[in-house]
């Protein structure tokens, strides 16, 4: 799959979000990379599928005006590894996008892990 047809998948995921969850989003971009930085692989390992970076909405307070966007990116190079066909990175690709966003909704991995959304 090219960058440009990920990115349309990545859109498309975005667009089939609960309409509760679309309502909510403000002041965050969502992003595609081929793959993380060194940094990014150093920090999170090196079969990160997406990244929130970014104040989750609990945590905005009246001094966060201004700030510039959130930002959530999924890796394609990573996503694509993981699957064996189109249906299957669909359905990777809203995962990954539902798991960044629930960090913006203020969730940690932990409770992810307990709700059983991981």
């Amino acid at each position: 799959m090219t960058l440009e047809e990920f990115e349309k998948e990545t859109a498309a995921a975005l667009e089939r979000l609960p309409p509760e969850w679309r309502a909510r989003l403000e002041n965050v971009v969502v992003t595609v990379a081929a793959r993380p930085t060194a940094a990014q692989e150093r920090r999170f390992g090196r079969g990160l599928l997406g990244l929130y970076e970014g104040v989750p909405l609990p945590e905005r307070a009246q001094g966060y005006s201004g700030a510039m966007p959130d930002k959530i990116t999924l890796f394609k190079d990573n996503l694509e590894a993981g699957c064996r066909n189109a249906a299957g990175l669909r359905r990777a690709v809203r995962h990954t996008v539902m798991h960044e966003l629930a960090h913006y909704f203020g969730m940690t991995d932990e409770e992810l892990k307990e709700k059983g959304l991981y």
